[in-house]
């Protein structure tokens, strides 16, 4: 599927994964709405072709309005990647007690919930739009992570979330496929995003070491462009797609 002359919504749009991957979209043609919260929207860089919405994603109210903007931008909307995430790490029992619910249910409320809200409400009004070759409309991508397969110590609650995104990749797309929308999914292994700029580079290299190869951490351009593919391929659905040079997470 092509993406110029149409629009897409990339939601964590304003840094990280999801601004690499609103660039990649808008340097094709497309219209680009970058779903983030306002304190990121005003940190992020300026790029043409890229609209940003303020938008919480947990926010049934804010995501359809959203989307309705995106929808009635005066081209189809036929794409949606879904990046917003938070990663706490917090171990079930550790010194300091027992994992805190409130936070477990956060990061599956944004994560996992978040990303099947906008799926949910985007595709409602790329169903509408007119179909292309073949009867199809648009494709959806989520991310999950490498961590929703090989979790790691602290990470019971981001492992959850994102083996969530993995189970709702094949139900979704066949939910959709009467409605001619592709469902996929991206599985990140480590990626050098600004969840990693606090650490030092010392870590950051002991990380890379440990992927087989390539031996260094991935990019998220690495990660855009491997999302304009799979939307470049109509053939391509109900599919999860790891990025992650072939890493398997050890426990810690």
């Amino acid at each position: 599927m092509q993406v110029k002359d149409t629009a897409a919504i990339v939601t964590g749009g304003a840094s990280g994964l999801g601004a690499a991957t609103a660039a990649a979209l808008a340097e094709q043609g497309a219209s680009v709405f970058a779903f983030d919260l306002p304190d990121s929207i005003e940190k992020a860089a300026q790029v043409d072709g890229v609209e940003y919405v303020a938008v919480d994603v947990t926010n049934v109210d804010q995501v359809r309005e959203a989307v309705a903007t995106a929808a009635g931008a005066g081209v189809p909307l036929r794409t949606v990647v879904n990046c917003a995430g938070i990663g706490p790490s917090m171990r079930i029992l550790s010194r300091k007690g027992p994992h805190d619910l409130d936070l477990y249910a956060k990061v599956l409320q944004i994560n996992l919930a978040g990303s099947f809200n906008v799926l949910t409400l985007a595709a409602e009004k790329i169903a509408e739009t007119e179909p292309l070759e073949h009867d199809a409309r648009g494709v959806i991508i989520n991310t999950a992570s490498i961590a929703g397969y090989e979790g790691q110590v602290g990470q019971a609650a981001y492992a959850s979330s994102k083996a969530g995104i993995i189970g709702l990749t094949l139900p979704a797309a066949r939910d959709l496929a009467q409605h001619g929308i592709r469902v996929l999914t991206i599985a990140p292994g480590i990626v050098e995003t600004p969840m990693l700029a606090t650490v030092s580079e010392e870590f950051r290299e002991g990380l890379a070491k440990g992927v087989p190869f390539p031996q260094r951490l991935a990019r998220p351009d690495e990660y855009a462009q491997l999302a304009l593919s799979l939307i470049d391929h109509d053939y391509l659905n109900g599919e999860v797609v790891r990025m992650d040079g072939a890493l398997r997470m050890a426990p810690r």
